[in-house]
């Protein structure tokens, strides 16, 4: 079914036809163990890197693309604020 045809289906669907039987219910222990999370504004790339640069930081295990951001996040800090120290 095309993708078009299938988003025209689910908006004729009323909320009260929606089956929430398997979804549970957010209760006090949720919300009291609930932690805020600041959005990730990251952007998708496709970028071009040294296979030595690649290999280094995928040898860390997962994670290696928010290690290899941290460093260029910290590299632009560094230049904006030269003389601040980094956290």
């Amino acid at each position: 079914m095309p993708k078009e045809k299938s988003l025209a289906e689910l908006k004729k669907i009323t909320d009260e036809q929606i089956d929430f039987s398997d979804i549970p219910e957010l209760d006090d222990d949720f919300w009291k163990n609930a932690e805020w999370v600041e959005p990730n504004n990251t952007q998708h790339l496709t970028i071009r890197v040294k296979k030595s640069v690649l290999d280094y930081f995928k040898a860390g295990g997962k994670g290696y693309q928010t290690r290899m951001n941290a460093v260029l996040e910290a590299y632009v800090r560094s230049k904006k604020h030269p003389k601040q120290p980094l956290h």
